[in-house]
């Protein structure tokens, strides 16, 4: 049986565990809050920029190079992690399904563009070729940083360097769920027009500029602003997953406590009835 001096010290080392996943559970909470708010004004933004997409697109014949498909197989997988960890499976579930994803050949001839410092030391000491290694980013999403990355990936695929361009971030659904989304970043697919807005798409407009023009603008501002969107959608996810993580490591901690403290205490009686034992029997070993 342990001594009660080692228990204490175990006590007094889970407190001061259990404060620092309090406060950090208190400062997700915070930086979750402004999360929200980013991803809040990033969400109405690009499904806007999407629906003048496809009614520009309806209405128009055009053809763009961000539009066309190439004949290669040269794909650049886009990454999305996060630069700390402490945020339960956030970063590990990505990352496996990623891996998963690239040793089933899923895509033939791969590279990978990772944003953030796990997805960055997950890769390097493997087999795949970093072609963007973008460790700052996501320690302070800034705005930024969308249209930053979107310029180099639509130079890649205009250039021809890269035949398609694929993007894999958690996406943020709410404190306990966050979903991996694997979508198509390049070539564009043309939002399509559905529901309500079929009948406004029938009707044709008057640009300044022309609709050509207008296209040629929208669809590289369509790329950044998605790029974008991960970036914010991942960075509010990672603050969820990390409060939720810090919440159940704080609960944890209280439970050992109550644990230790009982064993303490039982302990500490086994020590006294001890004594007193010995007391009793050296008395009556006097008296007899």
């Amino acid at each position: 049986m342990p001594n009660t001096r080692d228990l204490v010290r175990r006590i007094q080392s889970v407190k001061g565990t259990q404060q620092i996943t309090k406060a950090m559970k208190m400062v997700a909470a915070a930086k979750l809050r402004r999360a929200q708010e980013a991803i809040s004004e990033a969400r109405p933004w690009a499904e806007t920029l999407s629906k003048v997409l496809a009614n520009v697109a309806a209405r128009t014949e055009f053809s763009h190079p961000l539009l066309e498909d190439h004949e290669g197989e040269r794909t650049w997988v886009v990454v999305v992690s996060s630069d700390k960890g402490l945020c339960g499976s956030f970063n590990t579930n990505i990352l496996r399904a990623i891996e998963k994803d690239l040793l089933a050949d899923r895509w033939p001839e791969v590279e990978l563009a990772v944003v953030g410092k796990k997805a960055s030391d997950y890769f390097r000491s493997r087999r795949w070729n970093l072609v963007v290694d973008d460790r700052e980013t996501m320690s302070a999403p800034t705005a930024e940083a969308g249209p930053r990355l979107g310029k180099r990936f639509v130079e890649a695929f205009t250039s021809g360097e890269v035949d398609s361009v694929w993007l894999v971030y958690n996406s943020f659904v709410n404190m306990i769920r966050q979903n991996i989304v694997v979508d198509r970043l390049l070539p564009i697919e043309p939002p399509t027009v559905s529901g309500e807005d079929k009948d406004e798409s029938q009707v044709d407009y008057l640009y300044e500029p022309d609709a050509r023009t207008l296209l040629a603008e929208l669809l590289p501002r369509h790329v950044e602003t998605q790029v974008q969107r991960a970036i914010f959608d991942s960075a509010a996810a990672e603050q969820a997953a990390r409060m939720t993580s810090m919440d159940a490591a704080t609960r944890n901690a209280g439970d050992m406590i109550d644990a230790l403290t009982l064993l303490y205490n039982r302990t500490r009686q086994a020590a006294i009835t001890k004594e007193l034992i010995e007391i009793v029997s050296g008395a009556q070993a006097l008296e007899g």
